[in-house]
Order: C-alpha cells, then structure tokens, then sequence
C-alpha cells in the first residue's frame, strides 16, 4: 500500500528529539564525495588560519609593543603586521573557496533531491492522491527542500567550521592556559546542557510550522484550480477567511517556534559573556601577578572568544538543523511511500497487434482503496475483439469510468484477470501498456505551453507536419490558426484561453497522434456544441477504423454506430447488444433514450 501523507502528519515521538533524520540525505551527497572532501580542506584550512592569528597577535604584543628598543620595536611591528596580514589573506581565500564548495553543493543537492521526490511522487498510482493533498506535496517540494538548502549549504558549513574551531581553540587553550581553560570548559557544559533540551522542543515546533505552512499551501493550492466557481459562488469572502484562519495557525506555531529559539539564544548570548569575562579576568589577575605576558593575556582571551563563539554558532546551528531535520524527515516520508501499482520485474512483452488491441475482463470485481466498503464492479465480464468498437452506458456511479481505469492500471482489481491482447495488465511493463492505449479524458487537461506541444505530447517524437495533420483530422486546425500566433501560441494554465470544445478537440488530436491500437474515449464529445460535434465525431469514426475502441457517453445519440453496446447499473452489464436491439427489449437502456430524445418517435429510431 503506498503511504498515507495527511496534512496534519506529526514526527513519532521517538524521532522527535534527535537530528538523525538528516541521516536521508546521504545518498545525495554520495555521489559529491570528491567536492565534500575538497570543500572539507578548505573548511580546515580556514580554521587553522584562524587559529594562528591569536598567535601571530601575542607576538606582536610581546615583542612588537612591549619591546624596549624603539628600533627592534618598528622592524618587530612590520614583521608582525606582515604576518598578520598574511593570515588575513589565507583567511580570505580559503574563506571563499569555502563558501563557493558548499553552495554549489547545497544547490546541487537541493536540486537533486527536489527532482528525487518530483520523480516519485509522479509516478505514484490515483491511490496516493485519493489521500494526499496537491498543495502539501507542494509544500514539501519547496518550502522543506529550501529548508535543505540552507542546512546543506550554509548551516551545516557553519557548524562544521565552528566544530573544527571551537576545537581548535580548546587545544590551544590547554596548551596555553590549562587552568582557564578548565574553568572555561565547565561554563560551557552549563550552557549545552540546557541547549540541548531547549532544541528538542525547537525541532517539534519546527515540525509543527512547517505542517501548517503545509495546510495554508494545500488549501490555496485547492481554491485556485476553482477560481470560477468560487467567484459564481460568491465566496471570495468565506475562502479568504479560510487561508487566514490557516495562515494564522501557522503563524501562532511559528511564534511558539521563535519564542522557544529566542529563549535559547538569550540563555547562550549571557552565558557566553559570563564565561568570556570570568576568563578575562582571570588573566588580568595573572598578568598583574606576573605569571603570564600581556600578549599571553590577549591570545588567550581571543582563544576564550573563539571556543565560546563556536559553541555559540553550533547552538545556533543546532536549532536549523532541528528544523531541516523535520523538513528531512517530511521529505523522506514521500520518497518511502511505495505505490501498489508498479511494473513487474520480469514484465512479460506484449505482442504486435494488426487491426487493434483485444480486451478481456474476467469476472472483475473491485473497490475504490478510499472507500473499501462499496464496490465499483461485481463479477463483470467483458470481451472485446480486436477492431470492434464497444460502447459503456448507463447512469453515473455505474463504474463506466472504473474498467478505463482498470485497463489503464491505475488500480488492481482485487478479484478477477484484466488482459489486453492476451497478457494479464498486472505482469505487462506499465510503460508498454499504457503506450498501446490512447485515452480522451472528460475533462480534457492542456498544459501550460503552445498548442503544438500540447498536442505533440502524445508522441514527443512528431514531426510539426504530423501534429497539424494530427489537428486536421479532430478538426482543430481552423480555430488553432485563428489564435494569434497559430500553433505556436501559448494556451494558458489549464486552457484558460480555449472554450470547452476547443479544449476537447485538442485532446483528441493528441490521442490520434499518438495511433495507439486501443483507443479509450470518455464523454469525448461532451463539451462540443451541436456542429462541432458532428466535425469531431466524423473524425472519430475514422480514427476508430483499424483499432479496438471503447466508448463512455452519456449521449446516447453518440453510440448508435457501436458495434455493440454494454448498459451497466450498479457494477454489473444488464443489457448487450446494438441500438435497434436495445431499443426493441425495452429495458434500461430504451428508458434511458426515452429520457434523452426529444420526440417519442425518435426513441425508437432506427440505426443509421
């Protein structure tokens, strides 16, 4: 079963308190290992730069200033300022170097992350939609990788930099000082400890933010694929106070999260000046005692200043990694989420067909995963020769739209054998099954591109002449050289800019480029008005020649030409046969017509 995101979706509580989540990322930066180890050294290298200035200032203390001979003094003082400026430069070069690595590396995994779970998630089966909302994948592929981003290249160099120092600089205060060092040492154990436990809570409010942050892109995400028929409505009003009341949620979380942060950096900001100035004047006390130099004094100080600073960074660190650690762990819960739909390992081939695809449904019966209790179809049976053309009527909730989805295998039935052309869907390639069938969906999708993309899209590999010829045939050529630059003009999210049977046309178009052996229409003629439906079901007639097809309409005048006909009510095939037969019984089918045509004559119409 494929895993169930919800929105209001809560770290367990064993993950909660620790950064192991970021543990997901090492496959990504597996692969950088070389520019890891490279940005590494220079993340060493500009430590060890930095911890050889205190040195370089005790000399030019002791000897460039304290001197007694103003000559030696000079010479003393250039030397000095020399190598000073000398490690000024390595600190610069190396501190660029630095930053330049891990950038690229935190862009370059951030990116690949991002296309990791973008390439998942698009081939999760319907299923994983029934339960996850659009707008919160949205959050994840954005707002948490962007929190990735920041830990992988700024942060976690941050934190490493200020490791390798703050190190660095209690080595040289053992060397330096033991005794302040000692003293210094205890003073910061009082100032993890209570870090510690403030940034658990940080991390479960972080997570917590970042799931309503999750909820407000959700909810917007819904509203504005529905703009008309909220503004028909007249619930502009009653939608904006919803994103309000979300976003207030998440903005009432995100102050608990800074307040709990703000507090953290006020305990670690008074604690350090404690633990500098204790240092500080332990050192004056030894210098006026005359145990230590003055430039012994300053190079210690700047040692204190550097342990306690770096601890003060890595604190700080700590909480965003606290915070990328949730982002992490909501990111690694979609690319674990494993779909119930997926290609066999040793898929079996299916084999060339002349003429169309054969179908076969077996006593299927099966139940949408969302609603287990109510099943779709019940022991239905379905064969379709190659060629023939079979048209699915009958009332909505008939589970019409159910056999396309189980032949296209976007679910498993959980009874019965599915087969196209012989071989059982369940042990074919997804990609070969789904490449022998063409499908014009009801609600025909156009994507944000030109129309001669939009339609090329069902063979990326078409000729432009092909795709004209391809629009010619669905009769869209007229109206797409109208728009005003032709093919080449850019349609809009979702069509915005075409009408309903415009739109449907295009699909068509796309599915005849395509020339798949079984072609799957569903309402295809359901937004076009009475002309260009007559245009579009001529064009459909001829791309049904050479070809199995199957047909879902509810305008029964659009079947009457089917060489056969398969009412269902409730899951199951009531009636078989063509129009005059169907008409003659009297049956559902008969009511149905009776309903539609306007005459009473014209019930009982003769086929054409």
């Amino acid at each position: 079963m494929s895993a169930v995101l919800p929105s209001d979706t809560r770290a367990p509580s064993g993950r909660a308190r620790s950064v192991r989540p970021l543990a997901g990322l090492t496959p990504y930066l597996r692969p950088y290992r070389g520019r890891i180890a490279l940005a590494a050294l220079f993340l060493l290298l500009a430590a060890v730069s930095t911890l050889v200035f205190p040195v370089a200032l005790r000399g030019l203390i002791d000897q460039g200033l304290v001197a007694a001979d103003p000559g030696q003094r000079l010479l003393a003082l250039r030397g000095h300022f020399l190598m000073l400026f000398g490690v000024g430069v390595a600190l610069g070069f190396f501190s660029a170097a630095r930053f330049y690595m891990v950038t690229w590396l935190g862009e370059r995994i951030t990116s690949d992350l991002r296309d990791a779970v973008y390439r998942h998630v698009i081939r999760q089966s319907p299923e994983f939609f029934e339960t996850t909302r659009t707008g919160e994948v949205l959050s994840r592929l954005t707002t948490d990788t962007t929190l990735v981003q920041t830990v992988v290249g700024s942060s976690l160099s941050m934190g490493l930099r200020n490791a390798v120092l703050g190190l660095g600089a209690l080595g040289m205060l053992v060397v330096t000082d033991p005794y302040v060092m000692t003293q210094v040492l205890g003073l910061l154990v009082l100032v993890v400890l209570p870090s510690l436990w403030i940034g658990r809570r940080v991390r479960k409010l972080s997570r917590a933010s970042q799931d309503r942050v999750a909820d407000s892109s959700a909810l917007a995400a819904e509203v504005l694929n529905a703009v008309p028929v909220v503004q028909s409505y007249t619930q502009e009003d009653h939608e904006a106070a919803r994103f309000d009341a979300s976003t207030e949620r998440a903005f009432a979380t995100a102050v608990r999260r800074t307040r709990a942060r703000s507090a953290l950096v006020a305990f670690i900001i008074i604690a350090i000046f404690a633990a500098l100035l204790w240092a500080l004047y332990q050192g004056t006390e030894a210098v006026l005692q005359g145990r230590i130099s003055a430039g012994h004094l300053g190079e210690t100080v700047v040692y204190v200043i550097l342990l306690v600073s770096s601890v003060a960074v890595l604190a700080e660190v700590y909480g965003d990694l606290l915070r990328a650690a949730g982002a992490t762990e909501r990111l690694m819960e979609l690319l674990q989420s494993q779909s119930p739909i997926a290609s066999p390992p040793a898929p079996r081939a299916l084999p060339a067909v002349r003429g169309g695809s054969s179908v076969r449904l077996h006593e299927v019966s099966f139940s949408y995963p969302s609603r287990p209790g109510a099943p779709t179809l019940h022991h239905f049976s379905l064969d379709v020769r190659p060629g023939e053309t079979v048209a699915l009527v009958g009332p909505s909730g008939a589970g019409k739209s159910t056999v396309f989805q189980l032949l296209l295998r976007f679910y498993d039935a959980q009874h019965g054998a599915v087969e196209i052309d012989g071989v059982p869907v369940r042990e074919a390639s997804l990609h070969a099954l789904r490449g022998r069938i063409g499908i014009v969906p009801q609600d025909s999708v156009i994507f944000s591109t030109d129309a001669m993309e939009n339609i090329r899209y069902g063979r990326p590999d078409a000729s432009d002449q092909e795709v004209m010829e391809a629009a010619r045939a669905a009769f869209a050529d007229g109206f797409i050289r109208a728009l005003p630059q032709g093919y080449q003009t850019f349609l809009g999210e979702r069509g915005v800019r075409l009408s309903g049977g415009q739109r449907q046309r295009l699909a068509i178009a796309r599915a005849m480029l395509k020339n798949p052996p079984l072609l799957l229409l569903d309402e295809a003629t359901s937004a076009l008005d009475a002309e260009s439906e007559r245009m579009v079901q001529a064009a459909l007639e001829a791309a049904m020649q050479d070809r199995t097809t199957l047909v879902i309409a509810h305008r029964l005048a659009t079947v009457q030409r089917a060489d056969r006909i398969v009412v269902m009510e409730h899951g199951r095939i009531v009636e078989v046969g063509r129009h005059t037969e169907l008409i003659a019984r009297g049956g559902l089918y008969a009511q149905l017509a009776a309903l539609q045509f306007a005459a009473p004559d014209e019930a009982s119409v003769s086929e054409p």
